[in-house]
C-alpha cells in the first residue's frame, strides 16, 4: 500500500534493476510502495553488459562487485538513484554521479555486528591454531597438542579504525578479557576500558592481534607493507575484514612464511571473483594458520535484511518525497510531505546566478511558492520548491532552461 502523495510519474513505470542478489526485503518494500517494474539478478554484470542494461533504468541496486563507471553512467539516460547495498561506494564513480544529479545511497552501519562477530571468531580460531588442526583432521591426521595454542583472555587486541565496526569489536573483545588498544586519525572516545595508542607504531608493537577497520582511501592503500609488518610483535596475528588493498599480499605472505606473522585472516582481497562461478586465486592459499572467507563479513541473513530495508527505504524516500537524507552525492535535505501542491526538484551546478534566475522565473510566471528548500555542497545545489497547483506548466520548461541546470523533476 502506497503512502504520501501520488507521484507525477506512475510508480509502476519506474524501472528498477537489482544486481548481485539484493535481499528480498528491499524488493518487497518497493513492491509494497507500488513499484512493480523490478528486475533482480543474482550476479554482477560485466562493464559492457551493465552499460547496455542501464538504458531506461531509473533505479539501480548493487553490492560490491558491480563497477558503475563514468562510461556506464553515460548510458544511464534515466537514472535517478543508485543504491549500494553494502558499506562502501568505491565501486561507483561518485564524482560523475554527483555531476549527473544521481542520488547515491549506501548502508554504512547495518552489517556492523556481523563483521564484528566474524573478527572475534577469526581471532579465537587463529590463536588456537584451530585452522591447521581442522585441516589435519580432514586429511586423517590426529594432532592433539597445546603447543602454540593460546587463550584470547589477557591478550592485547589492536584495532586500527575505531568507528562503528572497530568499536563493536572492542566491546566484544573486552568481554572476553582482552586488553584493547586502538588507533584512529580522529579523536574517538573509548568504550569500556579500551585506550587510544600513542601512534600506529605503538599499537603494532604491543598487540598480539591486529584487526583493520579503515575505509578504502589513497591514504590507507598499502598501509600494511613490509615496514608496517616489521613493527608487529613476532608471531602476532593480522586480520583484514575491511578492504582488499590495505595489505600488500606479497609482503604478508613473506611474513607468514618467515614466522613474523603467526596467523592471518582475510575476508577481502585485491582481486576477487565477479561471481561464484569464477575461480579464486590468492597468495594466501595453502599457508599455515591462515583463515580465508569470500568477502562475507556482512553476509549474514540479519545484516542483508537490514541493509535491504535501510537502502531501499532511503531510495524510496527520495523517489516519493525528494528527501535526500543519507545521500552521498545530492546535498542532504529532509523534506516534509505536502498536500495539494506540486513539488519540483531542481539539481544544478553550485555556481553564481542560478537561484536569481530561478526566482525571476517564479516572479515572471506569478508562481505562488508554498515551500522552498535549498542545500548545496562544493559541486552542486539542490533546490526543492513546493508550488500552488494552479501554477502554469510553463514553469517546468523554464526551469529546465536555467543556466547550469543538471536535472529537473516534477515529483507530484
Amino acid at each position: 500500500m502506497t503512502t504520501g502523495p501520488k507521484t507525477s510519474y506512475p510508480r509502476e513505470k519506474i524501472s528498477i534493476l537489482f544486481l548481485e542478489g539484493i535481499h528480498k526485503s528491499a524488493i518487497e518494500l518497493f513492491k509494497r510502495e507500488g513499484y512493480a517494474n523490478i528486475e533482480s539478478l543474482n550476479h554482477a554484470l560485466k562493464p559492457e553488459e551493465l552499460r547496455e542494461k542501464l538504458k531506461g533504468v531509473h533505479v539501480l541496486g548493487i553490492r560490491s562487485k558491480t563497477q558503475v563507471t563514468a562510461e556506464a553512467l553515460a548510458k544511464a539516460d534515466k537514472l535517478l538513484s543508485i543504491g549500494a547495498f553494502c558499506i562502501g561506494t568505491n565501486q561507483i564513480d561518485m564524482n560523475e554521479s554527483t555531476m549527473l544529479g544521481v542520488a547515491v545511497f549506501n548502508s554504512p552501519f547495518s552489517n556492523t555486528r556481523s563483521v564484528a562477530e566474524l573478527v572475534i571468531a577469526e581471532l579465537i580460531l587463529l590463536l588456537r591454531k584451530a585452522i591447521d588442526k581442522n585441516n589435519n583432521l580432514h586429511k586423517g591426521k590426529w594432532e592433539k597438542s597445546s603447543s602454540g595454542s593460546y587463550e584470547a583472555r589477557g591478550k592485547t587486541l589492536g584495532i586500527i579504525g575505531y568507528g562503528h565496526i572497530g568499536s563493536q569489536v572492542s566491546v566484544l573483545a573486552e568481554s572476553m578479557g582482552m586488553q584493547v588498544v586502538y588507533h584512529d586519525i580522529e579523536p574517538k572516545l573509548p568504550l569500556g576500558n579500551a585506550r587510544a595508542s600513542k601512534s600506529l607504531k605503538d599499537l603494532l608493537q604491543q598487540s598480539d592481534v591486529v584487526t583493520i577497520h579503515v575505509p578504502g582511501l589513497p591514504s590507507t592503500k598499502n598501509m600494511f607493507d613490509a615496514k608496517a609488518l616489521a613493527e608487529m610483535k613476532k608471531g602476532a596475528i593480522l586480520i583484514n575484514c575491511a578492504r582488499g588493498d590495505l595489505v600488500i599480499e606479497e609482503d604478508a605472505r613473506e611474513a607468514l612464511l618467515n614466522g613474523k606473522l603467526g596467523g592471518y585472516a582475510g575476508d577481502v582481497f585485491r582481486i576477487e571473483p565477479s561471481s561464484n562461478e569464477e575461480p579464486f586465486k590468492s597468495l594466501f592459499q595453502n599457508l599455515p594458520n591462515v583463515f580465508l572467507t569470500p568477502h562475507i563479513g556482512g553476509s549474514t541473513v540479519e545484516a542483508q535484511e537490514n541493509i535491504g530495508l535501510d537502502v531501499a527505504g532511503k531510495m524510496m524516500s527520495y523517489l516519493n518525497t525528494g528527501s535526500t537524507v543519507g545521500s552521498l552525492t545530492i546535498p542532504d535535505l529532509h523534506l516534509p510531505v505536502q498536500n495539494d501542491t506540486h513539488r519540483i526538484l531542481h539539481i544544478h551546478k553550485n555556481l553564481p546566478g542560478v537561484l536569481s534566475e530561478m526566482n525571476k522565473i517564479f516572479s515572471d510566471l506569478n508562481v505562488n511558492i508554498l515551500g522552498q528548500y535549498l542545500k548545496t555542497n562544493a559541486q552542486i545545489g539542490y533546490a526543492v520548491i513546493d508550488i500552488d497547483k494552479k501554477t502554469s506548466p510553463k514553469v517546468l520548461d523554464a526551469l529546465r532552461k536555467v543556466k547550469h541546470t543538471i536535472r529537473v523533476r516534477s515529483l507530484y
